[in-house]
This record gives C-alpha cells, sequence and structure tokens, in this order.
C-alpha cells in the first residue's frame, strides 16, 4: 500500500545515525561529567530525551581499567538508545578503549573533542585536539575502525577565534566514516562565556557535501528558543547540556511548544519535588544509600532554584543522613510551598 502524503513527510524528516532511528528533530542529553549518570539520565528520559549519553570516559582510565572509568559503562535498557562518549589525546590508547566500550552494549560511540577544561586539554584530549586536527582524524579513524558501533563526535567551532574550522572539520571527519556531528557554538578560548555562535553550524548544514546529521549545541534554555535556532540554522536536532540540570522536562517542554505552539506551566512543587524524588531513588539503587544520598545533594538547589525564601530547606536536605530523612523533607517542601504561585522555572 503506497504511504500518504503524511507518511511521506514523517519519513523525510526521520533522522538517522546509522540504523538507529531518532525521529523528526531529536533532543539530545549532553555528556556532562559528575552530572549525566545514570540516575540523572533516567530523569531526563522521563522528561522526553531522544538520545542521551554517559558522561565522558577516559580511555586512560578504561584500559587501565580504573573502577571509575569501568562504572561509566553502566547503561541500562530503558535508556537506550544512549551513546559511550569517550576522551583521550593517544590514538591507541582511543582505538582500545572503543573495543572496550563496544562490549558494553550501546547504541553509539561519541568521541569528545570539545571538553575545553584544564584537566582535560592540557593532557591533549578533549578540544586540545582542535590544534591538530590531522591527529584528529587519525584518532577518528581509528576508533571508526575498531567498532562495529555508529560513531559520532562532539566539538566545539575551534580552538580561538583564530582558528574556526569546523566547516571543513567536518567534511573531513564525515569521509572518515562518523555517522552524525555535534558542535557547541562556542571556542575553547571561550569555555562556557559569551554566547554561542551558531553560524558555523548552520554553515555545515549548508555545506552540499554534508550528509549526516548535525546537531547544534549551546544556550538553548527555552522552548523558544529551540525553536528560533532550528529554523535559523537547519539543524537536525539540538543538544541540551545545562539547561537540563534541575529542569529535566525541558525536552517534553520544547517538543510540545515544536508541535503546538504553546508552552506549558512550569512544573508546579509537587511535579518538582516527585521528579528530584525519582532521582534520589535511581541514584540509591545505583550506588547505594550512603554514596546515593550524597552525591544527590548537588542536585537540590537546581530542582528548587528561584524558590522564595528555600535556603532552610536546602541547608536540611544536604545535611539529612537517611532516606527517610530526605522523603520527610521533601513532603515539607510540597507542604510549604504547594500554595505558592508556579513562578520558577
Amino acid at each position: 500500500m503506497a504511504a500518504n502524503n503524511g507518511d511521506l513527510v514523517k519519513i523525510s524528516n526521520m533522522v538517522r545515525i546509522g540504523d538507529l532511528e531518532l525521529g523528526a528533530f531529536p533532543l539530545l542529553l549532553a555528556p556532562m561529567e559528575d552530572v549525566s549518570d545514570p540516575p540523572f539520565r533516567a530523569v531526563c528520559k522521563e522528561g522526553g530525551a531522544d538520545l542521551m549519553y554517559t558522561e565522558f570516559i577516559s580511555s586512560e582510565g578504561l584500559i587501565r581499567d580504573a573502577a571509575k572509568s569501568k562504572q561509566k559503562l553502566d547503561i541500562f535498557e530503558y535508556e537506550r538508545p544512549i551513546g559511550i562518549q569517550l576522551f583521550g589525546g593517544n590514538v591507541d590508547s582511543m582505538r582500545e578503549a572503543a573495543e572496550i566500550a563496544s562490549a558494553a552494549n550501546p547504541d553509539l560511540i561519541d568521541i569528545n573533542y570539545g571538553c575545553p577544561v584544564k584537566a582535560v586539554a592540557c593532557k591533549g584530549a578533549g578540544a586540545a585536539l582542535l590544534q591538530d586536527i590531522p591527529k584528529m582524524v587519525r584518532m577518528t579513524e581509528e576508533v571508526v575502525k575498531a567498532t562495529h558501533l555508529p560513531v559520532t563526535v562532539k566539538t566545539r567551532l575551534g580552538w580561538d577565534d583564530t582558528t574556526k574550522n569546523i566547516v571543513e572539520v567536518a567534511e573531513r571527519l564525515q569521509d572518515i566514516g562518523i555517522k552524525a556531528l555535534t558542535v557547541h557554538g562556542r571556542t575553547r578560548v571561550q569555555m562556557y562565556k559569551g554566547v554561542a555562535d551558531w553560524t558555523l553550524i548552520g554553515r555545515i548544514k549548508e555545506n552540499p557535501r554534508m550528509h549526516i546529521p548535525i546537531f547544534g549545541n549551546g544556550d538553548i534554555d527555552s522552548p523558544q528558543k529551540a525553536l528560533e535556532y532550528k529554523d535559523r540554522y537547519g539543524v537536525d536536532g539540538i543538544m541540551i547540556g545545562r539547561a537540563a540540570i534541575g529542569s529535566p522536562w525541558i525536552f517534553r517542554e520544547i517538543k510540545h511548544y515544536l508541535k503546538t505552539g504553546l508552552q506549558l506551566p512550569h512544573p508546579d512543587m509537587i511535579d518538582r519535588v516527585n521528579t528530584a524524588r525519582k532521582h534520589l531513588d535511581f541514584s540509591i539503587r545505583w550506588k547505594g544509600d550512603k554514596l546515593g544520598i550524597f552525591e544527590m545533594r548537588r542536585h537540590y538547589t537546581n530542582y528548587f532554584k528561584g524558590t522564595p525564601d528555600f535556603k532552610p530547606f536546602r541547608t536540611r536536605l544536604v545535611e539529612a543522613p537517611t532516606y527517610d530523612d530526605v522523603v520527610q523533607i521533601l513532603d515539607e517542601i510540597i507542604d510549604a510551598y504547594s500554595a505558592v504561585p508556579v513562578s520558577i522555572g
């Protein structure tokens, strides 16, 4: 039976990474160190993320069987599709790490050429490869050869304002076999300062030689901005990082706005508490009671950001020693704020 026009449009808009189908205009959760672990990914998946990544994993740590690196390989069926992101400065180590990561059975392998922090870049990894494009290409080619999975890359515009060569780099990476490219609209020197410039990301999309999906990243913190950048730069999807911290429902909000043009109501206090509690439950399930409660403390400020007179509750949450103590405080927060009009978000 022939497909109707609606079906044809849907099929033509389908975004694929290799054989992996992501739907039309997917929203990706960025890999973030000490943030995008399985508990955080769980609430983002529920919040509407279409594709997620692990925290970035050191290739050197992985091949040396470091416990912290190996733990980051943990993925769960409900997270799919999910990619494992690797970083490193040694080509051989990256090739070996790709083989190890592939055995963990993710849906794809992603290479980090964008992390700007000194601890990574000063070791010749992450964004440091933007200073040595031939090595970046060579490293990527070896990773592509080392795995049966699709390989993707996340990077930046360049090292600084004088080396914004991402349009050429995108072609070279595509030519050696990557299946998708995500570009953060800043240079390494900018770190996360200033305004992300998506102009060159749009230019990659305009390049008739490019046929792989191009995802934009940087400063998308509202449904309105997502629609604006989608229309202006023609990207195949958007990756969201910092804006999802404390607001994992942003993916659902963007999808609703793109579909209807309407803004979903901000989550009320009950929604926020319930999401924080789910996050806590996943954290304990993955890390155990003591570590799960401890590492969850960093997230409370974000979940309740902008809540008036919240400091006493925050202090109690970060000092609460047991799960039951935390749950009791969360219940008190609902009682204290359930009648307060929603103005945060």
